[in-house]
């Protein structure tokens, strides 16, 4: 079993009656064209890159306005270290791949800029060598933080609080295991640079 058009269109659908009533009638389709192919996906990459988190369709509404129930994509990651590694996801608008840290504690942001301050150099290179199809992405500061030159060769990563960089695909790849074992592979650089740089945190 693997992703297919049926993904698709749960999706789509979910996002015009984001409900119980609907998530109660079309549970079988998630569990069928949702959950199993991504269960099957990470366990086939799991011997490379490790046992993979997949995250519940529930969202968590306590504090937020908008109070739809349930998520619009499917997210599965594993992890490198705390809150980075590698991620995958699907959704109504096809599949994402990526990797990066997405949450960074006080020491662990200081280590990242210490680090880019520092040997930066090198991670901005393995960003640059990756494909062109890849995209960096992540939350960024205004200006640079306090205590770096503004000026900085680095500053644009030195403004990063989180830094991700991710792939996507309108239409599915004709093997979605191949393609998402291929774009880890090219990301491997980088989170190898992120986890040294934050391994002693």
């Amino acid at each position: 079993m693997s992703f297919s058009q049926a993904t698709f269109d749960f999706y789509r659908d979910l996002e015009v009656d984001n409900s119980r009533e609907f998530w109660t009638a079309r549970r079988q389709d998630w569990e069928e064209h949702v959950r199993q192919p991504m269960l099957e996906l990470v366990e086939a990459l799991a011997g490379e890159f490790g046992e993979a988190k997949i995250f519940r369709p529930n969202r968590d509404v306590r504090f937020a306005k908008d109070k739809s129930p349930y998520k619009t994509h499917q997210g599965a990651w594993v992890p490198v270290g705390p809150a980075m590694g590698w991620y995958v996801q699907v959704s109504a608008d096809g599949l994402m791949t990526g990797g990066g840290f997405y949450h960074a504690e006080p020491a662990v942001l200081k280590s990242f800029r210490e680090a880019v301050n520092g040997d930066g150099g090198t991670l901005q290179r393995r960003l640059d060598e990756l494909p062109r199809a890849f995209e960096v992405a992540g939350d960024r500061l205004v200006r640079v933080p306090r205590g770096y030159d503004p000026e900085h060769p680095r500053a644009e990563l030195l403004r990063h609080t989180t830094l991700t960089v991710g792939r996507r695909y309108p239409t599915l790849p004709a093997n979605v295991v191949s393609q998402v074992r291929r774009d880890w592979r090219a990301l491997l650089p980088v989170i190898d640079w992120l986890d040294e740089a934050l391994a002693d945190v």
